[in-house]
């Protein structure tokens, strides 16, 4: 069955156990969403799975298909589930369809047996790790209040044995905001890791105090302020453009690198419009996003509705281009817009410095990393444009950074300082 009003391919994150988790981690958006289903197992059912294993993988029209697993914590589910998803997902698959599994966990329930399936399965696993063990465990707690930092570490050792391709996927929050060369070289050189997803805790205190949902303009204490998190990039990026391109991947950076030479958005949060990744709850609901997954985002069942009718809905569609078409005048006058749009909807609750609504929370560290970038940037573009490799910034920037070195020891107290910012030597990069 196709639905030419569909997209050719379109991503969805199924929650097998919904918002069913063995940790407490504080800043958890989702966790009260078990509110929603009250009374249930919140256990996807065979029926639900095979329905939307068949539904997914012949709603695709590109030749491979992606099949994504979170949760909560989607290992509750146990191996013998994930044994029936992959058997189910290869035979419903269309002829010549490749089909790849993801995972995110925590990583606590993962022992030998887990990861001979994942590595014999091809998973990419995506491990929840916020950085050095007391960075960790200041949020992720178990039920017990217990730091789960030695089981996390534990979990990625035994990847690195069986070889289970994993990156990771690190909150920045107020606890590990203001340390951010600890936690990338933290990950680079004691963990090993080579891909890191940096996401930003905003969390929304709805006006009955909760945060259950998408509303309200007050944020927790735990949120990573909007300056800091520009700060956290900056460092991470200034230290990564200098010796780690190649070698050490990060999001963010990726994505800029992919708006910067015109090639599109990277990752949803920087896309123009969204749309295209939807969120399956554990009894077959689909909803607009994992972000949304609230009653007014609901788009239906896939038990009675097909995917495909769901996917192609006007409301799924106008959901989409409202990231568009109500960015504030503000937004779209900016000089960054082409690499931000925006970015995700859900943090676009507070106001332009004119008042208008819809600015997003942390859009001064945005503003303030993407202008910080841009000279960097451009010459990686330009390298690439020329068939050459982005590694090569790391030798333009050692000469400009030993030309500048050379140029400081030589200048005066009240010359102008080389780096070009206009101010005198001793009031810059002079002082101290």
């Amino acid at each position: 069955m196709t639905d030419r009003k569909a997209p050719p391919a379109f991503h969805v994150m199924a929650k097998p156990s919904g918002a069913a988790c063995n940790l407490n981690c504080a800043y958890c958006f989702f966790l009260e969403k078990e509110k929603l289903y009250p009374g249930s197992d919140l256990r996807m059912s065979r029926a639900v799975l095979e329905e939307y294993l068949s539904q997914y993988t012949r709603g695709q029209r590109v030749p491979e298909a992606t099949v994504a697993w979170q949760g909560g914590e989607p290992t509750l589910m146990g191996l013998d589930f994930f044994r029936q998803a992959v058997a189910l997902a290869g035979a419903y698959a269309l002829p010549g369809m490749r089909v790849a599994h993801t995972m995110q966990t925590n990583g606590t329930l993962l022992d030998d047996t887990w990861c001979e399936f994942l590595r014999e399965n091809e998973f990419l696993v995506g491990l929840s790790m916020d950085g050095p063990r007391e960075l960790h465990d200041a949020y992720r707690l178990d039920k017990g209040g217990r730091g789960t930092f030695a089981r996390v570490m534990r979990a990625a050792r035994l990847m690195q044995q069986h070889g289970v391709d994993f990156n990771i996927l690190c909150t920045v929050h107020a606890a590990n905001a203001g340390h951010p060369l600890e936690v990338y070289r933290f990950f680079r050189d004691e963990l090993g890791a080579e891909w890191i997803q940096f996401i930003p805790i905003v969390e929304r205190i709805n006006y009955d105090g909760t945060t259950l949902l998408q509303q309200g303009d007050k944020v927790t204490d735990r949120s990573v302020d909007p300056t800091q998190w520009g700060d956290f990039l900056i460092a991470i990026f200034d230290e990564w453009v200098r010796r780690d391109v190649g070698a050490m991947f990060v999001n963010y950076f990726e994505a800029a690198a992919a708006s910067w030479v015109g090639a599109g958005a990277a990752m949803c949060i920087t896309g123009e419009t969204c749309g295209n990744a939807l969120a399956l709850e554990h009894n077959g609901d689909l909803y607009t996003c994992d972000h949304f997954v609230e009653p007014d985002y609901l788009l239906g069942n896939i038990m009675e509705t097909p995917m495909l009718e769901l996917v192609a809905s006007d409301r799924m569609r106008r959901f989409g281009e409202d990231k568009r078409d109500t960015l504030p005048r503000y937004c779209r006058e900016c000089p960054v817009l082409f690499a931000c749009h925006g970015e995700c909807p859900k943090n676009r609750f507070t106001r332009t410095p004119d008042g208008e609504a819809g600015l997003n929370y942390i859009c001064a560290g945005y503003r303030a990393f993407f202008a910080h970038i841009d000279p960097a940037m451009r010459i990686m573009a330009d390298l690439l444009k020329k068939g050459r490799y982005a590694d090569g910034i790391m030798g333009i920037l050692a000469e400009r950074d030993a030309a500048l070195r050379k140029a400081y020891s030589h200048a005066g107290r009240n010359d102008p300082c080389p780096c070009g910012s206009g101010r005198k030597y001793k009031h810059c990069h002079g002082r101290g």
